[in-house]
């Protein structure tokens, strides 16, 4: 790992310090950050756990890294990072571009963040339909359904989660928006993961929209306990949403359960955030050791695994500009242009 500069610089609380007080790090002085996750078991809490512990690596010895449970998950992650209310933070590609360019929750646009690197994580938009409500109408795409301007009833997560944000980003890409649906006499109910299930097993829903990664506990249980039926979305809709910041992924055969044919999707990956302001020469190991503790990462977590540092730096995969500290580094390793 590089030196640390030895001009001193002042990190205010712009840069996110939780306690309001300013710290400065020289050349070599141990550095303290707080890393927002969410609670304890959560798979944001073991992505972050892996995470700091390759940080550690390429920071002076003695520093520290903290972590705490401040984070709501992807969708909010920039509001608390601009808040001050952490010094690094994980997102997602997509939430933390929307939160720069147009403001997301109702909050203005944020105005202080950077990212380290971006895909962590193998997410994707995931859209499931019942059989039955295929059997009943013969739908067997988004495309039609919404052409038709079919009544029907969908189950999706609460407002604020990348789930909800997911599906209005989808429905958007049709110039359509959840009201319409339910001017069309159907129905959009806002829940948590278990009611959903609940919904779609006891058929009270006729679809979802999520944005899940493979394995998610109740999309699995949901498709061993309901016979589900995957439509695919269109070329055209899938370019209309990596125009907005999603990126293209494959759902890959057998994911889920009756799952036989692979499907193209898009997805928004994890994305490790912190203030402009951090010391360049932080930021710079941060990246370092990040990509350079690739293997170590997916020891520990399976997930981690499809991790790339050769596209880490790319926009796609950050949603907001890299840090200077961190652009330098992938720019040293041939990563970016």
């Amino acid at each position: 790992m590089k030196k640390f500069l030895s001009v001193v610089c002042t990190l205010a609380i712009a840069m996110g310090l939780s306690i309001g007080e300013i710290k400065v790090f020289g050349a070599s002085e141990r550095v303290h950050f707080t890393f927002a996750t969410q609670e304890v078991g959560t798979g944001a809490y073991q992505y972050a756990s892996a995470i700091t512990s390759v940080f550690l690596s390429g920071l002076p010895e003695g520093s520290n890294i903290d972590l705490t449970t401040e984070s709501p998950g992807g969708v909010g992650a920039p509001i608390v990072l601009e808040n001050g209310q952490c010094d690094i933070i994980m997102s997602n590609a997509g939430p933390a571009k929307w939160a720069e360019e147009t403001g997301i929750l109702g909050r203005e646009p944020t105005t202080s963040t950077a990212a380290i690197a971006g895909g962590l994580g193998r997410d994707f938009l995931n859209v499931l339909f019942t059989k039955e409500f295929v059997d009943k109408t013969g739908i067997e795409s988004l495309e039609e359904l919404i052409e038709k301007k079919h009544p029907v009833r969908i189950a999706i997560k609460k407002v604020g989660t990348l789930g909800n944000l997911a599906g209005e980003k989808l429905l958007e890409s049709f110039g359509v928006t959840f009201d319409d649906i339910t001017s069309w006499g159907g129905s959009v109910d806002f829940l948590d993961t278990d009611a959903i299930k609940i919904y779609l097993q006891d058929g009270r829903a006729d679809m979802t929209i999520d944005h899940v990664a493979a394995g998610q506990a109740s999309t699995a249980e949901l498709c061993m306990t309901k016979e589900m039926f995957f439509p695919q979305l269109s070329d055209e809709t899938l370019s209309k949403m990596v125009e907005v910041g999603f990126d293209y992924i494959t759902i890959e055969p057998n994911t889920w359960n009756r799952q036989t044919e692979t499907i193209k999707s898009v997805g928004s990956q994890q994305v490790i955030l912190v203030n402009k302001n951090m010391d360049e020469e932080i930021a710079y190991a941060l990246a370092k050791s990040l990509c350079e503790g690739k293997e170590q990462l997916a020891s520990q977590l399976a997930a981690l695994s499809h991790f790339d540092p050769k596209t880490a730096g790319t926009i796609t995969q950050t949603g907001v500009k890299l840090h200077p500290g961190a652009e330098r580094y992938f720019r040293e390793q041939g990563y970016l242009e």
